[in-house]
């Protein structure tokens, strides 16, 4: 049996079905409704587990609000993320909304917070993209975004 497609180094890292990243997005939001905002948002712990927060933007087609829960870090005052789908090629729509409307809103467990997201460029987006190998479950993010066939965003999320 040929593993490499699973264990080799240069190989495709293992990327979870759509189905399976899109179910886990449900139980998410459902878990988040059903705790009244306690469950899944948390803070991240350098050496263990990415923080979880509720980003809030405004959909550029239809004007209503979105809400996606995202991974972050913190650089500061800054909240740091990935504009990724799922490790799948498109741009996420939370991603391409921010783009069209910069003022958003986050929910933490310190609370709501209004912020303005941006994408990183040039040597702080090398330094923030490094410090994702500070959290648990980010240790290949090389790998993976190398079979992406564009660049994944950095964004960061200011205080207003």
């Amino acid at each position: 049996m040929d593993t490499s497609s699973t264990t080799g180094q240069d190989s495709r890292p293992w990327i979870p079905p759509r189905w399976f990243v899109r179910a886990v997005w449900a139980f998410q939001r459902r878990m988040y409704r059903l705790t009244g905002g306690r469950y899944p948002l948390a803070r991240p712990r350098t050496g263990g587990s990415m923080g979880m927060l509720r980003l809030r933007t405004v959909g550029r087609r239809t004007g209503q609000e979105r809400a996606v829960i995202l991974g972050y870090y913190e650089d500061g005052p800054r909240y740091v993320t990935l504009a990724m789908n799922g490790w799948g090629d498109p741009p996420p729509a939370w991603w391409l909304n921010l783009q069209a409307t910069a003022d958003v809103e986050v929910d933490t467990v310190e609370g709501l917070r209004r912020v303005r997201g941006r994408e990183a460029t040039g040597d702080e987006r090398e330094r923030l993209w490094a410090g994702f190998a500070d959290y648990r479950g980010w240790g290949e993010i090389d790998r993976f975004a190398a079979h992406r066939a564009r660049e994944t965003p950095v964004v960061v999320l200011e205080p207003r």
